[in-house]
């Protein structure tokens, strides 16, 4: 290999300790604090953002065992990820998925193949992995703007936000308890995940009435599906340029800045491709992506997780682990949700998404900057409108950059 080779390749994958490093000292980094932090920011990705995606799997009739394919996926992947990256830097990298990811698919999938689908997650895949290869990632953000791109995820997302009130006037018991259990987890203890607790006492009261139906429920392992992935241009606007905004705009930034915030010096171009990676590796399986986590990065980058921010990454060790222990055994997960009410899934999802809803709208509005645009993003993504195939997600980033151009051009100058 050339030296000019050799020096390329050390600008776009950033160095860090090294995972002999890593593991040296993952031993005496854990702990009670890091064991903690991981297993819960475990529980919160393994509870709700699950309901979400068995929820898009549920609408867009994938067969039981598309939607464990997909689960593995995303779920086994995440996790290595969240290892290789916290051991090779010392530093709690959580992977992940996208969950606005997952929420855009619920309507995509009505109109799409999972094939097609596939095939549009593979190219989403690509186009992060090339720009984390080629560090175009900040000039293409540029001009997609960080106001712009929330919004849509704001207006993508906010049905699970209505989909609390219209579940609980559906099943009123069902919502009420579980309402009960996400308020009062807090109050009990501030370790103890609201999502859990809702479910828990959502799943009792559904006992209670009589909607659990577990009769003829089968909880045995089965392997994940190949997915062959075809390409469709319409699917290809609609589902992979979306995604790919997502991933670097919402997920990798969040996180980027989660670290940052706390005196980490996140390697972004590693972060970037690794997530490229992911998405490619996922789509054979049906699983939409896998990339950088911005909540569970939060939870285990937190003082919660140590006062010694240089351990912390053993958090993020036992999450991956967790996270890729949780994809083997995703048939059992999905044997599961199919035994509860539809309202109960609902309910979950939508309060799973309260934290994201807030920080998106935070996110869009929070400057003066790309106003106009960010509004058009929000309308167009609620409106859940599909023209020529492609669903809203797209015509949302597509309208509220023109807005911005025309209504605001100064704010691109910046």
């Amino acid at each position: 290999m050339s030296l000019e080779v050799k020096e390329a390749r050390k600008s776009i994958i950033e160095p860090g300790p090294g995972f002999a490093s890593g593991l040296a000292d993952l031993g005496k980094h854990l702990n009670a604090n890091t064991i903690t932090a991981g297993t819960v920011a475990a529980v919160f990705g393994c509870t709700g953002p699950a309901l979400i995606v068995l929820n898009a799997a549920q609408t867009g009739k994938l067969t039981q065992p598309q939607a464990i394919s997909w689960l593995f996926a995303i779920y086994f992947f995440g996790g290595l990820i969240s290892i290789i990256l916290a051991l090779k830097y010392k530093q709690p990298i959580n992977g992940a998925y996208s969950i606005p990811g997952a929420v855009m698919l619920i309507d995509s999938l009505k109109n799409n193949s999972l094939s097609d689908a596939a095939g549009a997650y593979l190219v989403a895949g690509l186009i992060v992995l090339i720009l984390g290869l080629t560090g175009l990632i900040g000039k293409v953000m540029r001009w997609l703007p960080v106001p712009i791109v929330m919004a849509m995820i704001a207006g993508a997302m906010i049905r699970f936000g209505t989909g609390i009130v219209t579940s609980t006037q559906a099943a009123p018991v069902i919502g009420f308890a579980t309402l009960v259990g996400y308020f009062l987890a807090p109050k009990v203890s501030k370790k103890l995940p609201p999502i859990l607790t809702a479910l828990v006492l959502g799943i009792a009261a559904a006992g209670f009435t009589g909607q659990l139906n577990f009769a003829g429920v089968q909880y045995k392992l089965i392997g994940p599906e190949i997915i062959i992935p075809t390409f469709n241009m319409g699917t290809m606007l609609s589902i992979a340029i979306p995604l790919a905004v997502l991933v670097m705009g919402a997920e990798n930034a969040q996180a980027y800045g989660v670290l940052v915030s706390q005196g980490y010096k996140p390697p972004i171009n590693t972060m970037t491709i690794i997530s490229g990676i992911g998405g490619i590796l996922t789509s054979f399986f049906g699983g939409h992506n896998a990339n950088i986590a911005g909540p569970m990065t939060a939870i285990c980058s937190s003082e919660e997780a140590g006062e010694n921010k240089e351990g912390r990454y053993a958090a993020t060790v036992v999450n991956g682990i967790l996270f890729g222990s949780f994809g083997l055994i995703a048939s059992i997960a999905v044997a599961f949700v199919t035994g509860l009410p539809k309202t109960l899934i609902a309910i979950v999802a939508g309060l799973a998404m309260v934290g994201v809803l807030i920080s998106s709208f935070e996110y869009a509005f929070s400057t003066k900057k790309f106003r106009m645009g960010a509004f058009f993003a929000l309308v167009i993504a609620m409106s859940g409108v599909t023209i020529l195939k492609i669903s809203s997600p797209f015509w949302a980033l597509l309208g509220g950059v023109v807005a911005s151009l025309i209504a605001e051009p100064k704010d691109f100058d910046s």
